[in-house]
């Protein structure tokens, strides 16, 4: 399809569903996006069988040969990071490390594991054809949260700073262990070479966090150099991608890539704000990215919503689908209560054990990210396990945005309710001891 016409399709589904929903239905505006797209997306098929041949069918062939997984990850996805990173409270993050280093690294290894030994036990119970290794590979695909999601949604419910750091901080960490421990996996099923994970685990981080700060560093002094806020954001533009192209070209990882040198930018420009402000006093550098963020953001969630045209439905739907959503929550809250135990003293938000777990378990979106691996299996996989791959990914993020995306403001409430009862009841509980003494 035309590029130009796919974006003016694009655009005029995010025009429409987002008046629509701005004087009807009030909703998140990425959620409304993705649920409304999904909607109209329905309805073409439905109009396709009612009416088949013609334009209808020629222009939902077209769309389905979008190629989704090389516009996300060698496309935009980088831009996208870069902007999420860039909103980093650093203050926040160094306060919160520890969670956040834990739930990055052991949820998901601990997630991804737990959740492919559960989904195996369904497939020896109904005779799927997936070997072990095959279903840690759909937990390695479903586990990592997506910072894109994140960024997108939680921050416009109402969260504590504090709370809303941990949770967009591990997203934007954790797709790297995510991404590395499927590299790792699918070695391992496909037979290569690359089956050790710790050294891929530390070429994956390690090799992108040394080419992200390098680069960066030395694409920033020419920053310092210049009084033009465009020329800012030519830079941070020429940054983001040049880092990115090099990682995936070494066999780094360009997702930690980039959120480092969304890190990196954000903290340098920190530095010289007083510079910052008399060479752009319109804040056009900011806005820039705030504004890309939002149309890069957009265009994800209804292309989401629009790849049901081009989904088949496995004919083993009725039995991994709703297994696969329990096993997914089952298998976050067992990775989040893992590092959670490991860091209890560290538990941010005065919440208790169970409490964290919960919050962290309800707010775990997923995204774009998760397709694009999905996506990436066609290769090795047979046509029916990729199609439970595809049909488990696809439902997984619908559920996580709408379903969750759309009742983690209420769980947090509940749960803010909850801790505050805790703290008075303790608060009294001390106080009586004080004076029976």
């Amino acid at each position: 399809m035309n590029i130009l016409l796919f974006l003016i399709i694009i655009l005029a589904y995010i025009v429409f569903i987002g008046i629509l929903n701005e004087k009807v239905f009030h909703l998140q505006s990425d959620i409304a996006l993705i649920l409304f797209s999904l909607i109209l997306s329905l309805v073409l098929l439905v109009a396709r069988h009612i009416f088949p041949g013609g334009i209808l069918d020629l222009f939902i062939d077209r769309m389905g040969r979008f190629g989704f997984e090389e516009y996300l990850m060698d496309g935009v996805l980088c831009f996208m990071l870069f902007a999420g990173a860039g909103k980093v409270n650093m203050g926040k993050f160094k306060q919160n490390l520890r969670p956040i280093s834990l739930l990055a690294l052991l949820t998901t290894l601990i997630s991804s594991f737990f959740y492919g030994a559960l989904f195996y036990i369904i497939a020896r119970l109904f005779s799927l054809p997936m070997d072990i290794w095959m279903c840690i590979l759909l937990g390695c695909v479903v586990s990592p949260t997506d910072p894109i999601a994140a960024t997108g949604i939680l921050n416009k419910i109402g969260l504590s700073k504090n709370v809303c750091s941990v949770i967009e901080n591990e997203s934007l960490f954790n797709d790297g262990t995510g991404v590395t421990l499927f590299i790792f996996v699918r070695s391992l099923i496909i037979h290569s070479s690359d089956s050790n994970f710790a050294v891929l685990m530390f070429k994956e981080i390690i090799g992108a966090i040394a080419v992200a700060l390098i680069v960066s560093w030395s694409l920033f002094r020419l920053m310092i150099m210049t009084r033009d806020p465009v020329k800012y954001i030519l830079i941070s533009l020429l940054d983001v991608s040049a880092v990115y192209m090099i990682c995936e070209h070494l066999g780094f990882s360009g997702v930690i890539a980039s959120v480092v040198c969304g890190m990196y930018f954000s903290y340098s420009m920190d530095k010289i704000e007083r510079s910052v402000i008399v060479i752009d006093p319109s804040d056009f550098y900011r806005d820039f990215w705030e504004i890309l963020e939002n149309i890069l953001n957009s265009v994800l969630f209804v292309m989401i919503g629009m790849l049901v045209i081009n989904i088949k439905a496995s004919r083993y739907a009725a039995i991994v689908i709703p297994a696969s959503l329990i096993i997914l929550v089952l298998s976050r809250a067992t990775g989040v209560f893992i590092s959670s135990i490991l860091t209890k003293n560290d538990i941010p938000g005065n919440y208790n054990l169970k409490e964290f777990v919960m919050l962290m378990t309800w707010s775990a979106l997923k995204g774009g990210l998760s397709l694009a691996l999905a996506f990436g299996t066609s290769e090795y996989l047979s046509a029916d396990v990729y199609n439970i791959f595809i049909n488990v990914t696809y439902v997984t993020i619908f559920f996580t945005v709408l379903v969750q995306g759309l009742t983690v403001k209420r769980v947090y409430y509940a749960l803010e309710k909850h801790k505050a009862k805790r703290l008075r009841d303790q608060s009294l509980s001390i106080n009586l001891g004080k004076d029976s003494l």
